[in-house]
């Protein structure tokens, strides 16, 4: 029976549990939930500076139970987007990755487009309970991007911008409760670094380049030392935010750089995996810089937590013997 063939075949009964948490990456969704969290506390510094319209004596804007809600939103609508990246790659995937759940039959591609369609209307309602119309206006512009990315522009020149334009939008959705313009920075290095990252994912199976790679390098210090550069004004009243901030932007370089480097040195595409793998694990590093860098340590404080996590599952999966699965 050909690769083909054995990836159209059809599951029988309802896929289980693992199967469906290997198909959506499951453990790669604690790479996205900062990207709200970093969001939302440079709106809240931007607010509490008093340059937001409307804003009395610079009271930052009130943290509502209800804006808890935008990390799931976020994590729905990210692993939403991995169910529905494989049943996009379906055919390839059975020819280049047929251990994955669609092409091995393990989980059909109706099963898959339902599940990335259940949790993209998940996520997307769990915006509009966190944020309202403000919050839906950032959400449905983020859905209709995971969804083109995942079936339109993919393989297409525009792939890897329409994937850093989910991450930006990811970072603006958690800022919705504050001020959505002091986001911005934090939104920018998210995005050039997703660019980055997707870009170098695109050699996985066939290998880099040299000059994309170092390209990629490039951006990681420059992303580094933007996100480091915490304003004068706050470090000056509250040193430990610099020494923080510098630290997660430090974490960030050594997370991701050294990948980078080697796949420039040796464009393989096991080195492109290691690269985009890395990259993908480093983004926690990169919120909590962000985060920092708006003064708000408790956050970063919370996305090293994550960080732990995520390190702990990684090497719980060795342990039983899995191997890496790349999330692309």
């Amino acid at each position: 029976m050909s690769p083909r063939l054995t990836g159209a075949r059809r599951a029988a009964g309802p896929p289980g549990l693992a199967d469906v948490a290997e198909l959506v990456r499951a453990p790669a969704a604690l790479s996205v939930v900062g990207d709200t969290l970093a969001g939302l506390a440079a709106a809240r510094a931007g607010t509490s500076s008093g340059t937001a319209a409307g804003t009395t004596g610079g009271a930052p804007t009130p943290l509502r139970a209800r804006h808890l809600l935008l990390p799931v939103a976020s994590a729905c609508l990210y692993l939403g987007g991995m169910a529905l990246n494989d049943y996009g790659d379906r055919h390839v995937d059975a020819v280049e990755r047929p251990e994955r759940p669609i092409p091995s039959g393990r989980i059909s591609p109706r099963a898959a487009l339902a599940i990335g369609t259940a949790l993209t209307a998940g996520g997307v309602a769990a915006a509009g309970l966190a944020g309202g119309r403000r919050a839906l206006g950032v959400a449905l512009p983020l859905a209709a991007c995971v969804w083109t990315y995942d079936l339109v522009a993919k393989d297409r020149p525009a792939g890897p911008f329409v994937m850093a334009a989910c991450r930006g939008l990811d970072v603006l959705l958690g800022a919705t409760p504050g001020r959505l313009r002091s986001a911005l920075p934090a939104a920018a290095g998210l995005t050039a670094h997703t660019l980055g990252v997707t870009l170098l994912s695109r050699g996985e199976v066939h290998g880099t380049t040299p000059q994309v790679a170092g390209a990629v390098a490039a951006g990681t210090v420059a992303g580094a030392v933007a996100a480091a550069a915490v304003p004068f004004t706050v470090t000056a009243t509250r040193p430990a935010v610099r020494w923080t901030t510098v630290a997660a932007a430090a974490a960030y370089a050594a997370a991701t750089l050294p990948g980078q480097v080697r796949a420039a040195a040796r464009p393989t595409a096991a080195n492109a995996r290691s690269a985009t793998r890395a990259g993908i694990q480093a983004m926690v590093p990169l919120q909590a810089a962000w985060a920092a860098r708006s003064g708000s340590l408790g956050t970063t404080a919370l996305l090293a937590g994550v960080a732990a996590v995520g390190q702990g599952l990684r090497l719980l999966g060795r342990a039983r013997g899995r191997a890496g699965v790349s999330i692309t």
